[in-house]
């Protein structure tokens, strides 16, 4: 799926509060550092995996479930298998109904799950990382030597 820079950026600048499901608490894992950079850019996470329930991620308790969560969130953020998608996607347009957008991580997609969330008015993104798109969109992949505009045959 094609996704506009306007489009990513719309959903990127309106996350307040995102559920990330499959988080770990492993610091070298993209789900442990994804909700972490998330956390940095002033974005509340509530972390989702039942192996870790009761412990304190990015400030916040781990819950078990979307279910789980009282206050509502916008976004959804999925690190789970593909095949996992549409039972999360169910769960979390049942719990939070006024949700903005469903996102899946790279190498996530569910085409039937996506049309049931664009169904309900959702906005989805699939096979992509929010970390990523915000760096690019956002110019943060400068600090890393990246899209500096500067050529140079230097080693």
């Amino acid at each position: 799926m094609t996704y506009t820079d306007s489009y990513l950026k719309k959903i990127l600048s309106r996350m307040e509060r995102v559920a990330v499901v499959g988080v770990s608490d492993n610091p070298v894992r993209a789900s442990y550092f994804v909700a972490r950079y998330l956390s940095l850019r002033g974005i509340t996470v509530v972390p989702v995996n039942p192996k870790l329930v009761g412990q304190s991620l990015f400030g916040v308790q781990v819950v078990g479930a979307l279910s789980d969560i009282a206050e509502p969130v916008d976004t959804v953020d999925i690190f789970r298998r593909s095949e996992a998608v549409p039972e999360i996607v169910n769960e979390a347009l049942a719990q939070f109904p006024d949700l903005q957008t469903i996102w899946m991580q790279i190498g996530v997609q569910n085409e039937t799950a996506a049309e049931v969330a664009l169904a309900r008015g959702v906005d989805v993104v699939q096979n992509r990382c929010p970390k990523i798109e915000y760096q690019r969109l956002f110019g943060e992949l400068r600090m890393g030597g990246f899209a500096t505009g500067v050529i140079s045959s230097k080693l």
